[in-house]
């Protein structure tokens, strides 16, 4: 077993951070809000650090899921960042979507220290993060990933290397894309079943068995119906990475017409007031 630390403590890293003391291994945490890591520590024991620094000290791995491309370069560098804590050789491994331009830039200044990264990122929202399920693409060397690997396995579902650094943010931004697509195409179906006066669970029961079927459309449907959208990914934080997708899609030269439409409409739910409603709301501004 591991001595590992890790850096946030959302929604989604509070749970990942507790999966780990479920599997054996020894973990320290570190959060912005100190109460959130005393109540992590209350709950599952362990220690809290007061800086990212100090947290990462005597670690083999150094875990991180934070907001963005500012917030992970605030816990990796500076004075307080764990860079400055760990010793060379020990894996920093990042689970937040970031653009890829940041990673290949912490992972640089990684290296430089003798450090290792993986990109991380997750797919399967809260409740896969409390279940213990995610889905987890990575990028970076393949002996640091090998190594990271096995720790990772406390939260995952499946975990694989899809390629060097920044690897694992492509593969999530691929992730984004088609999650958008999906909701936009669910929402307008069960809105335009309501005109029409159709039963949508009916509809949906029949439907969600053929070509139609999928995560979004099972898990999904029933809030949609019933106007509920407490559950899941926000739509702020889907925005954030929708515009990542659309920054390198310009960088790359790639085209994403249909994304780039989804982002505008999570741009009205936001004026409706619908920023922190899950990303299913898109059937609200077609109602």
């Amino acid at each position: 077993m591991a001595k590992v630390a890790f850096l946030g403590l959302g929604v989604m890293g509070f749970p990942m951070a507790g999966h780990l003391v479920r599997a054996g291994h020894e973990v320290t945490v570190y959060n912005r809000s100190a109460a959130k890591a005393a109540a992590w520590v209350e709950k599952h024991g362990g220690r809290s650090a007061p800086t990212p620094r100090e947290a990462a000290q005597g670690q083999d791995f150094v875990m991180a899921c934070v907001g963005n491309d500012d917030d992970l370069r605030a816990v990796c560098t500076g004075d307080d960042g764990a860079f400055a804590g760990m010793a060379a050789g020990t894996v920093f491994v990042d689970h937040t979507t970031v653009s890829a331009t940041v990673t290949r830039e912490m992972s640089a200044a990684a290296a430089a220290l003798g450090l290792g990264f993986v990109d991380a990122p997750v797919s399967g929202g809260q409740a896969g993060a409390e279940n213990g399920v995610l889905s987890v693409m990575c990028g970076g060397a393949q002996a640091d990933y090998d190594r990271a690997e096995p720790v990772i396995a406390a939260y995952s579902r499946i975990c694989r290397r899809l390629g060097d650094s920044g690897a694992g943010q492509i593969a999530k931004m691929m992730n984004q894309i088609c999650i958008a697509g999906l909701v936009q195409g669910l929402a307008e179906a069960l809105a335009f079943g309501e005109k029409a006066g159709m039963d949508g669970a009916a509809v949906v029961e029949v439907i969600s068995q053929g070509a139609a079927g999928s995560w979004q459309m099972q898990n999904r449907h029933a809030t949609m119906l019933a106007d509920r959208f407490d559950f899941g990914f926000a739509v702020d934080w889907m925005r954030k990475d929708l515009g990542i997708c659309l920054d390198t899609a310009r960088e790359i030269g790639a085209r994403l017409p249909v994304t780039a439409l989804v982002d505008q409409f999570y741009g009205d739910v936001q004026a409706m007031g619908g920023n922190r409603w899950d990303t299913s709301s898109l059937i609200k501004r077609l109602r």
